[in-house]
């Protein structure tokens, strides 16, 4: 009871704070009849990282400009001051940029870990700055040593596109205790051939990969392939389906599905995205998969080998990174721990995806993949046993009419993910129930008027159990509303361009709630709404 009414204060706090430190919303009377030179700068709807106070001392990891495709290279040194465990490490990237430019993806390296991927916002001619926060207490084992920083946002600067992207990345550390349950003991990269090798003693591994399907060709916008004999400019023999998978010396041992990321350039109508980008355009969240099952193979000393692939992508064709660190827990009372695979059954993966010829044009697509790995590690604390089920569905309809001047999609992704340890004392369940969906359509009419209406949504259920009685509990759902036209074809100030942008975003449940409504339009803050 006690946490969850400081959660529920502290959520009202950062509420009042981000209410307070930015500027109001407009009134009707200052919104311009269409886009101008100059908008809101980007913000979101979501909340702010909850800081602990007391004690605390910041590093700049990296600042640079970002003109072309060359890295920027540094390094980093621990903080003094804080001593070498940390209640919470914040990562904070402030950025602008001015002029015209696409949105870019970038990501930034410590010691090779991958802690931060993101993506831009696309600026206006008078210039903008925006700002990203993240909780990377997770990678607390790296920042206890000088590392190596590597960061690139790649870029493209010319007579056309003349934003140069200027960003500055802090590290937060707050001195005190970490949660030990959360924040593991190493955090490993992938050495030569994508293998691994774990200390003797794990006792429960993680992996996390991050994701993105980019770099401007057609696995950016997976989500609208089609079969081969469909005339459409993006083609896949499966169709729209992705799955990413990781195996464990060749044996299958994860499976997930992406997030369908929308960039501050997607669907064709940045005015979508100026001021309130798509969920976590920002701040891509990695994919998770509980290894922990096969940690009895890892701890033998060797180097094993971890795949991550991405199921549907054409045979030769490129566009996706999936970056890899593995996190990892160890028994500090035991050398070696020991352990075995029990079962690893995956079910027979679905994919249909079928195309129908007419006005407009379509395709069908349900599939779907179900997979259930468990075994056992020998403990200091006794055997325990841990067994992770996650099942995949995705459907999709895609419409379109020739010349693809109408282009739509509604589509539907869940991933189910059910984690047991079973152990010392009652066995604890994780249960996690994704959903992600995308609905929406791009017209051009006659009078080159391109409109997109989009709505994207992300949402997540988690229960938490111990014995069968439930622990915990929360709801997480972050939607964004758009609707924005502009004429095709013309300089950029005759475009004439008007747009309405909204997103919501919820968290509530055992640990309190949150409530924030964000609304732009014409790039102007209108609405700012805290509930709760």
């Amino acid at each position: 009871m006690k946490r969850r009414i400081v959660m529920f204060m502290l959520a009202w706090v950062t509420l009042l704070a981000s209410v307070l430190l930015g500027a109001g919303p407009a009134q009707s009377a200052d919104v311009p009849a269409e886009f101008g030179t100059d908008w809101h700068d980007p913000v979101t709807a979501a909340p702010p990282v909850a800081k602990p106070h007391g004690t605390s001392c910041q590093v700049t990891l990296a600042e640079a400009q970002f003109r072309d495709f060359t890295p920027y290279k540094g390094t980093y040194t621990p903080p003094s001051g804080c001593g070498d465990r940390w209640s919470k490490v914040v990562l904070r990237l402030d950025g602008k940029v001015k002029g015209r430019q696409y949105d870019r993806l970038g990501y930034l390296h410590v010691g090779g870990v991958e802690i931060l991927r993101t993506s831009t916002p696309e600026p206006s001619p008078d210039g903008i700055a925006w700002s990203v926060e993240k909780d990377v207490t997770r990678y607390s084992d790296t920042f206890r040593r000088s590392q190596d920083v590597e960061m690139l946002i790649g870029n493209v600067v010319d007579d056309t596109y003349t934003g140069v992207i200027d960003v500055k990345v802090t590290l937060t550390f707050y001195a005190g205790r970490p949660t030990a349950a959360a924040t593991p003991d190493k955090v490993l990269t992938l050495g030569d051939g994508n293998t691994l090798t774990t200390p003797r003693n794990s006792e429960r591994v993680l992996a996390e990969v991050y994701a993105t399907g980019s770099g401007g060709g057609c696995e950016e916008f997976w989500y609208l392939a089609v079969p081969d004999k469909a005339p459409y400019s993006c083609q896949a023999d499966g169709g729209p389906y992705r799955e990413v998978q990781i195996k464990v010396d060749g044996q299958l041992a994860g499976i997930a599905a992406p997030f369908p990321h929308v960039w501050t350039g997607g669907w064709s109508n940045p005015f979508l995205w100026y001021v309130i980008p798509g969920p976590r355009a920002f701040d891509v969240t990695p994919i998770e998969y509980d290894l922990t099952p096969f940690t009895g193979l890892l701890d033998d000393g060797r180097p094993h080998k971890l795949e991550v692939s991405v199921v549907g992508v054409p045979e030769g064709q490129g566009g996706w990174s999936a970056p890899v660190n593995v996190l990892v827990w160890q028994d500090v009372k035991r050398a070696q721990v020991t352990g075995r695979l029990i079962e690893s059954r995956s079910g027979t993966p679905t994919n249909s995806s079928t195309y129908t010829a007419g006005s407009p044009e379509r395709v069908d697509t349900v599939a779907g993949h179900a997979l259930t790995v468990s075994g056992y590690v020998d403990t200091s604390h006794g055997r325990v046993t841990t067994t992770v089920r996650r099942t995949l569905a995705n459907t999709s309809v895609h419409r379109w009419t020739d010349g693809e001047n109408v282009d739509g999609l509604d589509a539907t992704w869940t991933d189910d993910e059910s984690v047991t340890v079973d152990g010392r004392g009652p066995a604890r369940t994780t249960a996690t129930h994704r959903t992600y969906t995308m609905g929406g359509s791009t017209t051009i009419g006659d009078d080159a008027r391109l409109r997109t209406v989009l709505t994207l949504g992300d949402r997540a259920a988690v229960s938490e159990a111990r014995g069968g009685r439930r622990t915990g509990w929360s709801r997480l759902d972050d939607t964004v509303t758009g609707d924005a036209t502009y004429t095709t074809g013309v300089p950029r100030d005759q475009r004439h361009a008007v747009g309405t942008t909204s997103e919501r975003y919820r968290l509530y449940g055992s640990g309190g709630c949150y409530d924030r409504s964000l609304t732009t339009v014409q790039g102007v803050l209108t609405g700012d709404r805290s509930r709760c």
